[in-house]
């Protein structure tokens, strides 16, 4: 009996409280749609960042791949110089992936390192052409390449290490383009930038520098002229006559048997047997 007038007692402020819900949520309409809009956001922040979180492995598993096939490259390149084949352009083809992939992505640090990478392959595929390069097309590239540099600037500016590298990759494109001084007005701003403490590329900007003089004049290996070896000298011997008087004793007397044997003469050896 208890436990039915208890279901009762339930059941009767149930639907006293169902039959006030109209008017309770009427006065607090307001407070309802806040905590409504809290969850909603709450909700949609966290199905964001789900997402960003997974856009972010994808991003980074997809600049994986290009850089491995742009480093796998380079030992291809190489290998195929040494059996006279120039395989320099397959370089080229994770470069335009890298150049795609950093106008698309969001995040600006692995846009800028896309970039920077892309021009650091246009200036590596120049470098291992079996075959010489004609000047213009070594220009458009290397223009090619410091345009890459330039876009990784723009998406670098608040990351001191990646902006250093892009500035310093602009030096080194001035540098292969003849333009010394632009090449050392830019090392000079990196190796004065305090922001750039500690960071390779203002190492390598104080290096190139200390040595860049050296890279300002062209080598040319001339070819050596043949050597002159004097005639090899005939070797002059001089033939003597033996003493027979030098010789031992039984060794001369053995000698005049011989020549008398021989109807030789031998009165030219005078021979002394004392």
């Amino acid at each position: 009996m208890k436990s039915e007038h208890r279901h009762e007692l339930k059941t009767n402020e149930l639907a006293e409280w169902l039959t006030h819900l109209p008017q309770w949520a009427k006065d607090n309409r307001i407070t309802i749609i806040g905590v409504l809009l809290v969850v909603v956001v709450a909700g949609a922040v966290y199905i964001w960042k789900i997402h960003n979180k997974n856009v972010t492995a994808q991003n980074q598993i997809e600049l994986t791949n290009y850089m491995a096939r742009l480093m796998g490259g380079k030992p291809q390149v190489i290998s195929a110089q040494s059996q006279g084949k120039d395989l320099s352009y397959i370089l080229l083809q994770p470069a335009n992936s890298l150049k795609s992939f950093a106008q698309t992505v969001k995040d600006n640090r692995m846009a800028a390192f896309a970039f920077i990478k892309r021009a650091e392959a246009l200036r590596t595929e120049l470098h291992y052409r079996l075959g010489p390069v004609n000047q213009q097309d070594f220009t458009t590239q290397i223009n090619l390449a410091k345009d890459s540099y330039n876009e990784a600037i723009k998406k670098a500016a608040s990351l001191p290490s990646l902006l250093a590298e892009a500035k310093f990759g602009l030096g080194l494109c001035e540098e292969e383009l003849g333009n010394f001084e632009a090449a050392q007005q830019i090392y000079q701003d990196v190796a004065a930038n305090q922001d750039f403490e500690g960071t390779v590329a203002k190492v390598s900007a104080k290096w190139r520098l200390e040595t860049m003089a050296d890279y300002k004049t062209k080598v040319v290996f001339q070819r050596s002229a043949k050597p002159k070896f004097p005639d090899a000298a005939q070797p002059q011997i001089e033939v003597k006559p033996v003493d027979i008087n030098s010789l031992p004793i039984g060794l001369r007397k053995k000698l005049l048997d011989q020549n008398r044997t021989r109807d030789v003469p031998v009165t030219n050896l005078e021979p002394n047997l004392q």
